[in-house]
């Protein structure tokens, strides 16, 4: 008998969910077999050969019999190698959506709230309510740059306990400064988490790496997801100061880093050079792409990305599925606050980018 199948009388009455979590909808980017998928801000090239060679060679040594190493030692310290900072201030997770659930665990939950900036991450405020923590929101000006008097005020206004920006923020690429950063920071008592999922693609010198010495509340989140090619990893990490990853130890699960996610992501630390190599051709892409969109009419505006991915305004109201028809499949986020008519399109190969503004035109012309 198939689970579609099953009696209501064997099943029983359903558990009702939380409360709080029944308007709640799953996050989740459409997953479609369409020739040309730029909706998920994945790298379009794969991690190179030796990469997966190293890899290789690694598990037929790794004992998968037993428990892995538990604090992932090996992989945070080579980490914090090649952060200049020591392992104590280095924690890992699966993804860095799971070090955002760790630290709401520890730091957020009932009686305790995170400020949020809108738009953005459409994961933080999910994330958040799954974990107990309430939520406030404040709006970006209309070009959606987040400044230092705009971050004062919001953090007076909402006194948070936890504050989450990402930078560059998603899904508007812009980066979050260190004034603004150092702002929210110092006018308030909350833990700063800045989400740089994309830091690496932006110029140098953004990250807010270089504020942790001076800013003992600031967490900075990072990924192997995007710029290191390995979306199918899942595999996270944070860089804070040691009392928080002393924290973190509390609302871990037992061995929740696998033996092989961390062999993996050894290897992509010390293969960093080569993992990286990919870059400069996408922010070229990139720089393209929006340079093409500012040219067609009935693009209403292209938001400058340090990110790989170009956000863009529109007034055709089905262009997603128009496009969509074309075997092209970007993300939709005319439906959310601020986003009125904006969709975020990720920076594939040149030849996808090319079939991408081929059916964008191709539209445009017909509306």
């Amino acid at each position: 008998m198939s689970d579609e199948t099953v009696e209501p009388s064997r099943t029983g009455n359903p558990v009702p969910v939380r409360d709080d979590l029944v308007e709640v909808t799953p996050y989740g980017a459409p997953q479609l077999d369409v020739a040309v998928r730029l909706n998920t801000n994945e790298t379009p090239e794969p991690p190179p050969a030796a990469y997966l060679d190293a890899v290789g060679a690694a598990l037929h040594t790794t004992e998968l019999h037993r428990y892995p190493d538990r604090p992932a030692s090996k992989l945070r310290e080579v980490l914090g190698e090649a952060h200049g900072l020591d392992t104590a201030q280095v924690w890992v997770a699966n993804g860095s959506n799971e070090v955002l659930v760790q630290l709401f665990q520890a730091y957020g939950g009932p009686g305790r709230r995170m400020l949020l900036f809108r738009p953005g991450y459409s994961a933080h405020p999910l994330i958040a309510r799954v974990s107990g923590t309430g939520t406030v929101e404040h709006d970006l000006p209309d070009d959606f740059t987040p400044t230092p008097d705009l971050a004062r005020a919001a953090v007076e206004e909402h006194q948070p306990d936890i504050i989450t920006v990402a930078s560059p923020n998603n899904p508007t690429g812009i980066v979050v400064d260190h004034p603004t950063i150092r702002a929210l920071h110092d006018t308030s008592q909350a833990l700063v988490v800045v989400d740089e999922a994309y830091v690496e693609f932006a110029p140098e010198g953004v990250s807010a790496r270089s504020l942790l010495d001076d800013l003992p509340r600031l967490v900075v989140a990072r990924t192997f997801s995007k710029a290191y090619r390995l979306a199918g990893l899942r595999l996270g990490y944070l860089l804070a100061h040691d009392w928080v990853v002393d924290d973190l130890r509390k609302v871990r699960l037992p061995y929740h880093v696998d033996a092989i996610k961390q062999i993996a992501g050894e290897v992509a630390v010390t293969m960093r050079g080569a993992m990286l190599t990919h870059i400069p051709e996408i922010s070229a892409e990139r720089d393209r792409v929006e340079k093409a969109l500012r040219a067609l009419p009935g693009i209403e505006r292209v938001w400058h990305s340090a990110a790989n991915f170009v956000l863009f305004r529109t007034a055709v109201d089905d262009l997603f599925d128009r496009l969509l028809e074309r075997g092209v499949l970007i993300r939709d986020f005319s439906d959310k606050p601020r986003l009125g008519g904006c969709l975020r399109v990720t920076i594939g190969t040149p030849d996808e980018n090319d079939a991408f503004l081929t059916a964008l035109t191709d539209v445009l012309k017909e509306a």
